[in-house]
């Protein structure tokens, strides 16, 4: 049995699927640049262990812009889900 429902709920109920799938998409590209970087920087350490300064810090620097693009994601899920978009 099915309640009834006014188009305010339902404007509700979608505003919050298009948030939850903007940071649940918007995420997956980042997580998985992080750990290609990490990755490759332990190969590049377990190679030559006396570049492990500049690896890690060139390793960081890489962390960080891709997270930048979750943290982007998250911003618009939060426009979207305040009804701000």
């Amino acid at each position: 049995m099915f309640l009834p429902m006014s188009a305010n709920d339902m404007e509700v109920a979608l505003r919050l699927v298009a948030a939850g799938l903007a940071i649940g998409l918007g995420t997956i590209g980042p997580g998985i640049g992080v750990g290609l970087v990490v990755n490759a920087a332990l190969q590049a350490i377990g190679r030559n262990p006396d570049t492990a300064g500049q690896v890690t810090v060139n390793m960081f620097l890489g962390i960080a812009f891709a997270e930048g693009l979750g943290i982007f994601a998250l911003l618009i899920s939060l426009l979207i889900g305040f009804k701000i978009l």
